[in-house]
């Protein structure tokens, strides 16, 4: 039986600005007459992040004809404010200007409400009927954070009414971009599976720990619930199927409409996996995959400032020793110390680094996997 998939554009006020203007985002979303997943997608979160725009472009044209079963909501640009914060050709938009937070740190986590709504589970009750009341329970929590009497920062504002508009889903992609980077994802160990339905390089598995951004204010609620009823309840399996992804799709403040078009065909494999279309649009192309858990993915900081020329590229495996980088000092162009040199301190694979040549000492000059593996 062909799905009868209905499409509709509205408009989420997510801030507004110094003069009381209202400032919308577009809210794409295509819906199936056939029960499937419920998937949230947004991207833009930090301003010079752009590439998930181009991603959700390409994600729309394909829906438009796909055999959805379920809902697929689609927010680009999900941050006006962040987007449109400029210094000369640069995007500022990873900070509140007003107060200083970052755009992806400011969604809410309250281990109260997890313990609470625990004691009051059903232990026979219907898995469906109790996902409701649980995503009930966490919305009327970031209610009560919205309307507190002492106000909210903007960057919580904007975070906290993009956050109750994904808790309803079973599966939310929040797709942003490296400073200079290869893609990447980062995965909840729980889901270490389905990052193989990605044609994604490099996996990075996450543990069950609350750190202010959207994948996680979206998995770590499930996945506690899960543990605690699960100690509580061990004559069931609670299990809740719900998925969150942080997407990594290259460099920031630049756009690339042909490598786009395979980051939406990566997405739809995935999605096509979680059982999203009565037909598989994609699936999986065979590919090598390293993984790394999220201690082991290190950040090299830089222990003299200069100007410096990055040597490894993202995505490269570089053996210990091997040279990541040469520093040119201009206090010193005269003797020997003029050019330092920065090199690998294990095995490991750059993901990351810093876009600047110009850099002060104490720089995060590469992020990298090390004791990495195959998925």
């Amino acid at each position: 039986m062909e799905p009868k998939v209905k499409f509709n554009k509205e408009y989420l006020v997510v801030a507004q600005n110094a003069s009381g203007r209202n400032l919308n985002v577009p809210v794409y979303r295509f819906k199936s007459d056939l029960p499937g997943p419920k998937v949230y997608l947004q991207s833009s979160i930090h301003g010079a992040e752009v590439q998930g725009n181009v991603v959700i472009y390409h994600l729309i044209q394909a829906l438009q004809s796909a055999p959805l079963k379920g809902e697929i909501i689609l927010v680009p640009n999900c941050n006006p404010v962040g987007s449109n914060l400029k210094s000369g050709e640069y995007t500022l938009g990873r900070f509140d200007p007003v107060n200083g937070q970052n755009w992806n740190r400011a969604y809410h986590f309250d281990q109260s409400l997890l313990d609470s709504f625990v004691e009051q589970v059903d232990p026979k009750a219907d898995m469906a009927e109790l996902k409701g009341l649980f995503r009930d329970h966490i919305k009327q929590g970031i209610d009560e954070v919205l309307t507190s009497e002492w106000g909210v920062g903007l960057a919580q504002q904007l975070n906290l009414k993009l956050q109750r508009f994904a808790f309803d889903a079973d599966i939310v992609l929040d797709l942003h971009n490296g400073p200079v980077s290869t893609r990447h994802i980062y995965v909840p160990e729980y889901a270490r599976e389905s990052a193989k339905f990605f044609n994604i390089p490099h996996v990075i598995l996450i543990p069950n720990k609350f750190a202010g951004a959207l994948d996680e204010a979206t998995f770590c609620p499930w996945w506690t619930l899960s543990e605690l009823l699960q100690q509580k309840y061990p004559e069931r399996h609670w299990q809740f199927g719900v998925e969150a992804f942080t997407v990594e799709m290259g460099s920031q403040e630049v756009i690339d409409f042909n490598a786009g078009e395979h980051d939406a065909r990566s997405i739809l494999s995935y999605l096509s996996a979680k059982g999203c279309f009565s037909e598989p649009l994609f699936t999986p192309d065979v590919m090598q995959r390293h993984a790394v858990f999220l201690r082991d993915y290190k950040t090299l900081f830089s222990q003299q400032g200069g100007i410096v020329e990055y040597l490894a590229k993202p995505g490269q495996i570089v053996k210990k020793h091997e040279l990541l980088a040469r520093v040119l000092n201009v206090d010193e162009l005269e003797d020997n110390r003029a050019v330092g040199e920065i090199s690998a301190p294990c095995d490991l694979i750059p993901i990351l680094h810093f876009p600047s040549a110009s850099v002060l000492g104490g720089t995060q000059l590469y992020k990298c996997f090390t004791n990495y593996f195959d998925l």
